[in-house]
């Protein structure tokens, strides 16, 4: 299998955590250690977040005065380094030297005429209280957002046109390496019309950059691996349900939160209709998520449109392991409105 797993930013930072590097290197070394089998026998990419550190980054940045701050598509850089580097080594050493890792620096092209621009969503950084939160928008300039109860910077999160260095990352999974790279989406660039690549100043989603790098290296599965069981339909309602599986057109009906839930199914919907499968899930369970008694799947096509966990909350498994049968099916006319 050739595979493009994304860490999501539980993996990396848990909320109430300090981000210091002792938790960066605990909370990789865990990931990596749920990765190691399935890295071990088949073609992985790991893409990861950096919401956090380049949110913390920006923050150190601006603590130091005597020179200009440097610019988000610079601390992007960083945090690729930095993070990939934690990846890289920890996976390394969960395999125990077996099988090469390489973690490289890469740039998503998008468009700057993006209506992103105009409407930051990408929350970066740690979270404010709204007194803090409003200290610091004036101070910065910052463009401020909810999340959950208090509240977080914002930047602009254009959708990514392609990674450039997909064929390198080719060339690498063709060689026998596991590859880590479009950490935090990549580093943002326009293409100008001489070929020569700029910096923009903005963070792309991780989940949408895997996906494009997905269809670039003609990937089959997308696995984003999260800390929620399934995905939620009518989330935080009695209504809610979870998603087993669906097809790319039922959940593209579906509304899901902007800054949540709404960049995965994007990113499944996107390799579904190129004919690959997407499979959102916990990193925890990640062995039950591949057999698939766990976590939802977007296939490019499915007779029933939805197919729902039931409605007690339990995942149709019969307690043996193996998947009951009594998930809930419902055609892509009726799927409703879902939030995240």
């Amino acid at each position: 299998m050739r595979a493009v797993v994304a860490l999501g930013g539980n993996a990396l930072a848990k909320r109430g955590e300090p981000m210091t590097a002792d938790y960066l290197r605990k909370n990789v070394r865990e990931a990596c250690a749920a990765l190691a089998d399935f890295s071990s026998g088949n073609e992985v990419v790991i893409t990861h977040g950096n919401g956090p550190q380049v949110g913390l980054l920006a923050l150190q940045n601006l603590a130091y005065q005597d020179v200009a701050a440097y610019p988000l598509d610079i601390l992007g850089a960083e945090t690729q380094g930095m993070i990939g580097y934690v990846v890289q080594q920890e996976l390394a050493n969960a395999l125990g030297g077996a099988r090469e890792v390489t973690a490289i620096l890469t740039t998503t092209v998008v468009d700057e005429s993006d209506p992103a621009f105009e409407r930051p969503t990408k929350l970066i950084g740690p979270q404010y209280s709204a007194s803090d939160a409003a200290e610091a928008a004036a101070e910065y300039r910052w463009t401020i957002a909810k999340d959950g109860d208090l509240f977080r910077r914002v930047v602009p999160s254009p959708v990514p046109q392609s990674i450039v260095q997909a064929p390198l990352v080719n060339r690498l999974l063709e060689a026998g390496s596991l590859v880590v790279c479009v950490g935090g989406g990549g580093v943002p660039v326009k293409l100008e019309s001489s070929g020569r690549q700029v910096g923009v100043q903005a963070v792309v989603d991780k989940d949408l950059a895997s996906a494009a790098l997905a269809a670039d290296i003609g990937a089959d599965t997308l696995i984003m691996l999260t800390d929620g069981d399934f995905v939620i339909e009518h989330w935080g309602t009695p209504e809610q349900r979870g998603i087993l599986r669906a097809s790319a057109d039922a959940v593209a009906a579906m509304e899901f939160e902007e800054g949540s839930m709404r960049p995965k199914i994007d990113a499944a919907i996107r390799v579904a209709r190129a004919g690959g499968r997407a499979l959102i899930g916990p990193l925890d369970r990640l062995e039950d998520l591949l057999a698939r008694r766990i976590g939802t799947e977007i296939v490019p096509e499915l007779a029933a449109g939805v197919e729902y966990v039931d409605r007690d909350g339990s995942d149709g498994s019969d307690g043996s392991g193996e998947r009951g049968g009594r998930a809930e099916r419902e055609g892509p006319g009726r799927a409703g409105r879902a939030t995240a």
